[in-house]
């Protein structure tokens, strides 16, 4: 052993200096990188599976707003990693990957080309050379921060253990200073007339909140324009509870529920401040009234739905702030309609059925208990799935980095688990609550040790329909055997009870008592919630969707009647 240092160590040193944790799977390729980092102290997280490392980073940022590391193997460690790492590229999640990668002196025959691949996902590779390791990886982490995305450092096999005196030149270890974040994108005042123009006029006036305004903290200013217009609110997902305000209606979109759907529907003026209005956001185009004006502000170029009847590009909340100033005070406007807000949000003392027609239990009944017995700091970690509609309807979280929907940007599941552990890691003050569907726990059982490993207080709740609940809901009903749809049910908490866990399986409202028991006596270490939940319950969310696709196959089996029909009734004229 020696203390020369080696070009794993520079890139260590530039990761250590603006990360506390990083998240890890070791294999040839980054053994000396995790070395020189846990050597010195720093934490590490050891995932089971290399997907997991880049879930625990992205749920980590997500959970705390701070940029973390993961890092796996070249090859096959690398390529297991690409789920996750094309998730946090299309939900723009800023991370740091240090990857093994190939020889500087040729790929060896189990080599791939991973910049190509990387490229392909949409994610940037820097790779580290001999004389610029240190100043390479700053660029990284630069890019990451300011655009808001992972960025992959390379570190080449044959390079990674050498010392910097055998190169012949000394590697650069000198630190870059960072650039601003972003460029604040300043409103015209042009705009700025014309949208304070547009509001004034507003008899029902609603403000949506999504994760752009929370970046530009458009808080105090958004409420500060809601309150002089006399607004209603809304967020998106990932902006939930961002305003913290009585008169928040909640979740805009897919997750909302039916009593606030209703209201929002009847504003004539919303204002979308840093949303992108997906499908999921408008509830498939019928969130907002046909005839209500639509003002979209971003960062991004152009507006991203066709019903934003205007858009402005700029920073939500400098332009908030300046029509905030352009309009005056109104007094009560729409909330004086809707004083019943006043007394907590609508729709969840309703009373629901326990139990679904089948016998077992009813999704809605079990995430309105839950709402009631988990800690109210919580943090909500939501893999991908159908059962991903119940706990946003009805749970609440203490503000936007409490709820996180880990797959939705990829359209995947089996990343809720590592997830779980990224956002347990960043948020110890909150008790992290993982919830699952069958599916995605069994696709990332591997990373259910590391849960029971490293939570310190969490509950992972499976809604274990024994199925793939969306395809059963967007398949089988369109008449698709569901042989390959169903899936032997499996009993998590006993799963987890022989991996060191907490848990109990649950066929009734009344076995919650077990999850009350393990909070009264600690709540210490990861309680496994196995919910037997009907699969004849259907999301709001996935009814919306399936409407019109069950209307058009319903009007072709018309069409294709009606043909037969006129078919027999020629060939009965014709022999007669």
């Amino acid at each position: 052993m020696t203390n020369r240092q080696t070009v794993s160590d520079v890139v260590a040193d530039v990761c250590a200096r603006h990360a506390d944790v990083i998240f890890g799977l070791m294999g040839n390729g980054n053994a000396f990188f995790i070395s020189s980092l846990t050597s010195r102290g720093m934490r590490y997280i050891s995932a089971r599976h290399e997907a997991g490392t880049v879930a625990m980073a992205d749920a980590y940022y997500r959970a705390s707003g701070k940029v973390a590391v993961a890092t796996v193997t070249y090859g096959a460690g690398f390529t297991n990693s690409l789920t996750a790492l094309t998730e946090a590229a299309k939900a723009r999640i800023p991370m740091v990957v240090v990857v093994g990668d190939a020889p500087t002196a040729g790929p060896r025959p189990w080599d791939i080309d991973q910049v190509m691949v990387a490229q392909g996902l949409g994610v940037q590779t820097l790779t580290v050379a001999s004389d610029n390791a240190a100043r390479t990886t700053e660029e990284a982490w630069t890019i990451a921060r300011r655009e808001r995305r992972p960025v992959v450092i390379a570190l080449p096999y044959d390079i990674s253990s050498l010392g910097i005196s055998e190169f012949g030149a000394a590697v650069e270890q000198q630190p870059v200073e960072a650039p601003p974040a972003g460029k604040v994108l300043h409103p015209d005042s042009l705009d700025v007339r014309r949208i304070a123009s547009v509001l004034r006029s507003a008899r029902r006036p609603l403000i949506v909140a999504g994760r752009g305004a929370v970046l530009s903290n458009a808080r105090a200013a958004l409420l500060e324009l809601g309150d002089r217009l006399g607004a209603l609110y809304a967020t998106s997902v990932r902006a939930r509870n961002y305003f913290d305000s009585p008169w928040d209606l909640g979740i805009a979109g897919g997750f909302a529920r039916p009593e606030t759907v209703d209201i929002m529907r009847q504003a004539d003026v919303v204002l979308v401040a840093g949303a992108g209005l997906n499908l999921f956001q408008t509830r498939y185009g019928s969130l907002f009234s046909p005839g209500a004006a639509v003002i979209q502000v971003d960062e991004e170029s152009a507006a991203s739905c066709d019903q934003v009847t205007d858009f402005v590009q700029a920073d939500a909340a400098a332009f908030a702030w300046q029509l905030a100033a352009a309009v005056p005070a109104t007094g009560g406007g729409w909330r004086a309609e809707h004083q019943e807000l006043l007394a907590g949000p609508l729709g969840l003392n309703q009373t629901t059925p326990e139990f679904a027609p089948d016998g077992r239990l009813n999704p809605h009944a079990v995430a309105r208990l839950l709402d009631s017995v988990l800690p109210a700091e919580r943090t909500i970690v939501q893999d991908g799935g159908h059962f991903c509609g119940w706990m946003p309807m009805y749970c609440q979280v203490p503000d936007p980095q409490g709820l996180m929907m880990v797959g939705t940007a990829f359209q995947t599941i089996g990343l809720g688990l590592p997830a779980a552990v990224g956002a347990a890691v960043a948020r110890p003050d909150r008790t992290t609550v993982l919830i699952s569907g069958d599916g995605g726990a069994l696709m990332a059982l591997a990373d259910l040790e590391t849960a029971v490993r490293e939570i310190a207080s969490g509950v992972m709740v499976v809604f274990n329909d024994a199925a793939y609940g969306a395809e059963i809901h967007q398949y089988a009903v369109r008449g698709l055997d569901d042989t390959a749809m169903q899936i032997e049910e499996v009993d998590f908490s006993a799963v987890a009870r022989a991996m060191g866990a907490h848990g109990t399986k649950m066929r009734s409202l009344a076995d919650i008592t077990a999850l009350r028991e393990w909070q009264a006596a600690g709540a210490r270490g990861l309680f496994v919630l196995d919910v037997a939940i009907s699969q004849s319950v259907v999301a709001d969310y996935m009814r919306e969707s399936m409407a019109p696709v069950l209307a058009a196959d319903q009007a072709l089996a018309d069409a294709f009647h009606a043909h037969q029909e006129r078919e027999l009734t020629g060939v009965a004229a014709a022999s007669a």
